[in-house]
């Protein structure tokens, strides 16, 4: 079934240039991705996933629904400020969605990078949206214009609708498997086509895929907290390697075919998903995120105990780790800091003098919990320092006598390439101070940080692997994956494991 023309909705937001550090010194969310494949009002169900997920892109939003025709929308923004109403299923209809949330990774801040992205391919439409890195990328973009591509995006995902496009196998599904064995990273892909959703996870499963079911609608998200928002029920985690195709039979029932068109590897998901990316009510590869920050809170106390009066948690990525803390400590925990969760980038202004009180914006002291007692602040990690020294600061001005500093996690001494944004190496602070280096910077008494294998121990390992590490944890070690698929590339195994994968898989 050829599909039909598109239509196309584009309602930009205003949003200027932005200094991505300048707001909260944190690496930044990669991306969210949801898919709805068998229900009606489709688009309402991904609006409401995607405001689940609105914790993994700030930057921009979009839906492709499919009823016969594709219905395409993109915006700089979140969430809510375009997907909202009673007119969003009249503008994408359709028994079948795929949306994205979005902070950019690769591609800046435009909005023909804003996700997902589409295409018009002679087997049909395809719309694909992306949650993680392509480490080839630049040479794969390269080597697609040599050859005539043509690309309407900087997103380093326009590189597998290229590859798909120029694909010469028979069915789409078949062009999708040989596009992957193209790509190197980290990815988590939905795609929808005219007759089909599409998911998929790199071979060692760095960024996360969850597959669930609401009334026998097959559901993919990025997290299990956006189930959770339309209500649908988890089913599994979509494994590292699997591709998973839904489609409907010759009696118009869901069918779920699952696929594994790579040599199996070792698993190794992003740890920093439990650190800081994942909300803490979702469950990554079967671990609860808040149980495990909670323990990371409990192995810091014994690594980093020191006398105080109170436990403070630096609203909101510290909280489930300030309270493993006080519990482990007998210390009690307080809400020292104040959050305030209604401020945008409307208040970062160009004035340095201006800047500077942008912490303060977001976090105020409570004088009374603070004055006059030694206090442990408790985040999840520190990245350039420049948030935690403001933040220290307040809570002196406060009253504080002490003032104690623990990280939740080990110093970042690295840059990522899979999906994560944070600061180059020499805007690193544990990457260019010592720890008294650091502790004196920040202006703290004490200064701890959890240990590697300490993290471990919070993800349930009896300690970490040097040899086979069980996460990709190269922030912190150094130790960054082999190149994935750095064994597939080869043309006859490709071939040989397209012709069982496409076996059953005919459109």
């Amino acid at each position: 079934m050829a599909a039909g023309p598109l239509s196309l909705h584009f309602r930009p937001a205003p949003v200027g240039p932005v200094d991505r550090w300048a707001e909260d010194d944190k690496p930044r969310e990669e991306c969210g991705v949801f898919g709805v494949f068998g229900s009606e009002d489709a688009s309402v169900l991904t609006a409401l996933g995607l405001h689940g997920l609105q914790h993994r892109g700030q930057e921009g939003c979009g839906i492709v629904s499919f009823d016969g025709r594709f219905h395409h929308e993109r915006h700089l923004g979140l969430v809510g400020e375009h997907f909202s109403g009673a007119e969003v299923p009249k503008r994408l209809p359709g028994d079948a969605a795929i949306g994205h949330t979005r902070y950019a990774t690769q591609g800046g801040t435009l909005l023909r990078n804003v996700q997902p992205l589409f295409a018009d391919l002679a087997l049909g439409g395809f719309a694909i949206a992306h949650n993680g890195n392509l480490t080839n990328s630049i040479d794969l973009r390269t080597r697609l214009v040599e050859h005539g591509a043509i690309f309407q995006s900087t997103a380093d995902t326009e590189c597998i609708l290229q590859l798909i496009a120029k694909s010469r196998r028979a069915k789409v599904v078949e062009r999708f498997v040989e596009a992957l064995h193209d790509i190197q990273g980290a990815y988590a892909l939905v795609c929808l086509t005219n007759t089909m959703m599409i998911g998929a996870r790199d071979p060692i499963g760095i960024r996360p895929l969850v597959l669930g079911d609401r009334n026998g609608a097959v559901i993919l998200a990025s997290e299990t907290c956006a189930l959770d928002m339309i209500g649908a029920k988890f089913v599994r985690t979509i494994e590292p390697g699997e591709i998973v195709v839904a489609k409907r039979d010759r009696l118009g029932k869901i069918a779920i075919e699952s696929h594994f068109p790579f040599p199996r590897r070792k698993a190794r998901p992003c740890i920093f998903e439990y650190v800081y990316f994942a909300r803490p009510d979702s469950m990554i590869d079967g671990r609860s995120v808040y149980d495990i920050r909670k323990r990371m809170g409990m192995k810091l106390a014994q690594e980093g105990a020191v006398e105080a009066d109170v436990v403070v948690p630096v609203p909101d990525s510290g909280v489930p780790a300030a309270m493993g803390y006080a519990a482990e400590s007998g210390i009690p925990y307080e809400l020292g800091i104040i959050r305030n969760h209604y401020v945008g980038r409307t208040f970062i202004q160009p004035k340095q003098e201006i800047r500077a009180l942008g912490v303060r914006l977001k976090h105020a002291a409570n004088r009374e919990v603070l004055k006059g007692k030694r206090v442990i602040l408790v985040d999840d990690s520190i990245v350039r320092g420049t948030t935690s020294q403001k933040i220290v600061q307040m809570v002196r001005e406060a009253g504080a006598r002490e003032v104690h500093f623990r990280s939740a996690s080990p110093p970042i001494r690295h840059p990522d390439f899979y999906g994560i944004d944070m600061p180059t190496l020499d805007q690193l602070m544990a990457a260019q101070m010592t720890l008294e280096e650091m502790r004196k910077s920040l202006g703290v008494d004490t200064l701890r940080f959890l240990s590697i294998d300490g993290l471990y121990w919070a993800m349930g390992e009896a300690a970490r692997d040097p040899d086979a590490p069980q996460f990709t944890d190269h922030a912190f070690t150094g130790d960054y994956p082999t190149p994935l698929l750095d064994q597939v590339n080869e043309t006859a195994r490709r071939d040989s494991q397209l012709s069982l994968l496409v076996e059953h898989a005919a459109e």
